[in-house]
C-alpha cells in the first residue's frame, strides 16, 4: 500500500482543507480496500452523495471518510445531529473511515475502519449551540461521534503508525463482531457494546465474572431504568459466548475466543 498522496492532484486549489480532502479521497480510491471483503479498490460514490463517500463494489458496503492531519481523539466532529441520527436508523448507514497524515511529507500515518454496528445513538452527541439567527443555516445544530465509548475491537486499522496491516487480520477482525448488526434494536446493541468495554478494560484474556461485575455501578448510570443489571451483565456474557466472541470456561471463567 503506497501510503503518500499524489500531491500534484490538488495543485490547483488554495484551500488546505479543500486540497487534504482532494488527496485523502483520491488516495482511499488508489489504495484501500474493503475490510468486509477484502475486494481491491473500493469505488467513489457520486459527489451529490449525501451519507458515504465510498463502497464496495463487491459486498456493498459503504464508507465515510474523514480526514485529519493530527491523530483522532476522543471525539470527531461530524455534520449535522438530525441527519445523523437518520442515517443510523437507515439499512445504508456507513462505515468510518478515519485518515490522519503527517506534515511536511503528507504521507498517512494511521487509517482506521469504525464499523458502523458500532455506531448507535448513545455515541452520538449533539452540540450544545445551533448556529445562530443571523448564519445562513440558522437553527443548523451539529454532532459528535464519541470514539472513547467504541470498544477496541471496533477500530480495526488498515494502516497504525505508518505500518499496513496484514489484510487478513483487518478482515478476520471485522467479521468478529458483525453479530451485533443482528441485533434487533439499539437498546440491545449497546448493551452489548458497553459489556465489550468493560472486558476490554480488565485487561486479561481470561476473567471472571465477578471482575466484570465490578462495572456494575457504571453500567447502572448508563442505564438508569434496569433495575437488575447484574442479570444484564450475564445475559450480555451468553449472548457474546453464543456468537462466538467469548468462550464460557465454566465456574463463572471466561476467555476472549480467538
Amino acid at each position: 500500500m503506497n501510503l503518500s498522496f499524489e500531491v500534484a492532484l490538488a495543485a490547483r486549489y488554495t484551500s488546505s482543507t479543500q486540497k487534504i480532502r482532494i488527496l485523502s479521497e483520491h488516495l482511499v480510491g488508489r489504495e484501500a480496500y474493503c475490510p468486509g471483503c477484502g475486494s481491491c479498490p473500493i469505488s467513489r460514490h457520486a459527489n451529490n452523495n449525501p451519507a458515504a463517500d465510498f463502497f464496495c463494489p463487491n459486498c456493498g458496503e459503504d464508507y465515510e471518510l474523514k480526514s485529519q492531519r493530527n491523530r483522532f481523539g476522543s471525539t470527531v466532529v461530524d455534520g449535522a445531529f438530525g441527519a445523523m441520527m437518520n442515517r443510523l436508523r437507515a439499512v445504508q448507514n456507513p462505515n468510518l473511515l478515519l485518515l490522519t497524515y503527517e506534515a511536511p511529507t503528507l504521507e498517512v500515518s494511521n487509517l482506521v475502519v469504525v464499523p458502523k454496528q458500532f455506531l448507535t445513538p448513545d455515541i452520538i452527541q449533539k452540540r450544545r449551540k445551533p448556529l445562530s439567527a443571523l448564519a445562513k443555516r440558522a437553527g443548523w445544530t451539529g454532532c459528535n461521534i464519541l470514539l472513547q465509548k467504541i470498544p477496541d475491537v471496533g477500530r480495526i486499522y488498515l494502516v497504525k503508525d505508518r505500518t499496513v496491516e496484514p489484510a487478513a487480520t483487518v478482515i478476520a477482525t471485522w467479521q468478529r463482531t458483525l453479530f451485533l448488526r443482528m441485533q434487533g434494536d439499539f437498546v440491545t446493541r449497546s448493551w452489548l457494546i458497553n459489556v465489550m468495554r468493560c472486558i476490554e478494560r480488565i485487561g486479561q484474556c481470561t476473567f471472571s465474572l465477578d471482575q466484570v461485575y465490578a462495572f456494575e455501578g457504571e453500567l447502572r448510570e448508563l442505564y438508569p431504568n434496569n433495575r437488575h443489571v447484574r442479570e444484564k451483565i450475564r445475559q450480555q456474557l451468553h449472548l457474546l459466548r453464543d456468537n462466538g466472541y467469548l468462550d464460557f470456561l465454566g465456574r463463572g471463567k471466561y476467555r476472549l475466543a480467538g
